[in-house]
């Protein structure tokens, strides 16, 4: 599995800037993906992970394989979009395919990039988008309610369902997101949105985007993008997305020396990523052999025969067992040998947990 994100916003916020620097970044990193075609509105680019790096030293692999994270540039959205204003559907249709979104904020002043709205707000944008998200979400359930309520005419079972549907649109009414209902964790809950496929289920990052010298000292709107995040217990991050587009035809090197003389640790896409990756509870392991060394995505708390299945199918029904070694014991013994010899590797069975780092080998039969 991949982590997968829609980037969301809208006109003039610095959107199309960001997406361009992922573009780039996704050419520059071609070699990574042969026989991978690159729809125009996609980008798919390298998670960054040092680990790779410590493995491959000890390996040296034939090539190296970083997880990655698929991009999605949503068009520019505008008040009434949920009605089919600007793109309208055709956002939609592309925003439910994502795991997570995030929501470019502009917080930066500039008399030569014109704002949809004539001045800079980012409270009155965050609430634009997110009320046409909402709008769409109930639009959703109100189709399925007609359905069940037809269907609950002829089969009483569906009746639990269809009220978790009209509480659902109760809900979403007040204004706030599926991610806030209180049936939200039910098994019917979880059941009724298989299907529908909720926007504002979505883990969302807040991204405010800000000029140069907003990077380092947080100016009136980054401030209150971040309190309004605080107070709703959302995730936010701080991006120049110019800054961002200029970097991403650098080497790791250049990009880290340029970072610092900006008095920054970590760039925007790289704070994207991590925090993309902790919304969803995702984590990487390893395979490591001499040719290839690779991380894989899955969801923190698989067992390793459901992890076995992102490398194939057959892993997982064929699963005999695993041998597992922790990253920190893989290095400290300088590779398989070492960490056979000294006890570290270990087998595991069907319910072995996968740690965040594992280097792992599966046993199969098909």
């Amino acid at each position: 599995m991949a982590l997968s994100i829609g980037i969301v916003g809208l006109p003039n916020v610095g959107k199309s800037t960001l997406f361009n620097a992922l573009t780039k970044a996704q050419h520059a990193a071609a070699a990574n993906y042969p026989f991978c075609t690159i729809e125009p509105n996609k980008a798919i680019v390298s998670v960054p992970d040092k680990r790779l790096d410590m493995l491959s030293e000890i390996v040296h692999p034939q090539r190296v394989q970083n997880a990655i994270v698929e991009f999605t540039d949503i068009a520019g959205l505008v008040k009434g979009a949920s009605k089919g204003e600007g793109l309208g559907n055709q956002f939609l249709s592309h925003i439910r395919e994502t795991s997570a979104i995030v929501h470019v904020v502009r917080c930066f002043e500039d008399e030569n990039i014109i704002h949809v709205d004539g001045s800079v707000d980012p409270l009155r944008d965050i609430d634009v988008i997110n009320t046409e998200l909402i709008l769409a979400d109930m639009q959703t359930v109100e189709t399925r309610i007609s359905r069940l309520e037809k269907q609950a005419k002829s089969d009483k079972k569906m009746q639990p369902m269809l009220s978790i549907a009209k509480g659902l649109l109760d809900h979403l009414g007040t204004g706030k997101p599926a991610a806030a209902f209180d049936e939200r964790e039910s098994d019917i809950f979880k059941e009724f949105t298989k299907e529908t496929r909720l926007i504002t289920l979505k883990p969302v990052i807040c991204a405010a985007n800000v000029d140069e010298a907003g990077l380092t000292q947080d100016n009136e709107h980054v401030k209150k993008v971040f309190q309004f995040a605080q107070e709703q217990n959302a995730e936010v991050i701080k991006i120049c997305a110019k800054i961002e587009e200029e970097m991403a035809g650098m080497s790791d090197e250049e990009r880290t020396e340029f970072l610092e003389s900006l008095g920054v640790s970590e760039s925007g896409l790289d704070q994207i990523i991590s925090h993309g990756y902790h919304a969803l509870g995702l984590i990487s392991y390893f395979t490591a052999g001499v040719k290839e060394v690779r991380a894989w995505t899955i969801q923190s708390g698989w067992k390793a025969p459901k992890a076995a299945a992102v490398i194939h199918d057959d892993f997982e029904r064929g699963f005999i067992r695993a041998e597992v070694i922790s990253f920190e014991d893989f290095i400290a013994c300088k590779g398989e040998a070492g960490a056979r010899s000294t006890g570290k590797l270990r087998t595991e069975g069907k319910d072995y947990v996968v740690n965040n780092g594992d280097v792992m080998h599966f046993l199969f039969n098909v």
